[in-house]
């Protein structure tokens, strides 16, 4: 944080939020404003938007919560996630542009693999910077290769303004959210993995 994130017109994006073990059963919320006492809330999780475009999950478990924006239109805007508390709230800022051709940005924001098997992502860009894959709250793996909890990770940069990513070698553990990321832009990516074919063919 801060940090951009990219969409295309018309899409939807998710965003997760992470937070400490001991606000698991605090009220969380996407915050509409660039600055943080005059954001209005656009959903908490004890307050759904009636409107539809946005949706909030809390996954206790992992502490994430998670914001999904439906139907974007062209336009930037400033969010803050938030995390109610007495004092003053917990928050982290992200900007998020919309536009017809976004800087950074995957095919598919949620990939599914098998356990001892890879999966491939796919990054497209068109700015310039260091290319990241990083595990939302751990390490971020920047060269051709390395590893997050354990999982290989090679990033390969192609010609085409791509740059692609394998995990290699998936195990339960390699569950979670990721980021693309190249210069100040971000993209969330939330890998599944199963136990075997049939489970991730169905499980959708």
């Amino acid at each position: 944080y801060p940090f951009i994130v990219n969409s295309h017109t018309g899409d939807s994006v998710t965003i997760p939020c992470l937070y400490d073990r001991e606000y698991i059963n605090h009220v969380k919320g996407l915050c509409e404003g660039y600055y943080w006492n005059q954001c209005s809330f656009a959903v908490k999780t004890n307050q759904p938007d009636r409107s539809g475009k946005f949706s909030i999950s809390d996954d206790k478990n992992q502490r994430i919560f998670t914001v999904t924006m439906k139907r974007l239109t062209n336009k930037n805007t400033d969010y803050w996630c938030a995390v109610e508390k007495s004092g003053s709230d917990i928050r982290h800022y992200f900007h998020l542009s919309v536009t017809s051709t976004p800087s950074l940005y995957v095919d598919h924001q949620e990939v599914t693999g098998i356990i001892g098997e890879n999966v491939t992502i796919n990054c497209h860009y068109s700015n310039t910077g260091i290319m990241r894959w990083c595990r939302l709250g751990k390490n971020c793996v920047t060269g051709p290769s390395g590893s997050i909890d354990g999982t290989r990770v090679t990033i390969d940069a192609q010609p085409s303004k791509v740059f692609t990513v394998t995990m290699s070698e998936l195990n339960a553990e390699s569950s979670g959210w990721y980021w693309c990321s190249i210069g100040n832009f971000q993209m969330p990516v939330h890998v599944t993995v199963s136990e075997n074919h049939f489970t991730s063919k169905y499980s959708k």
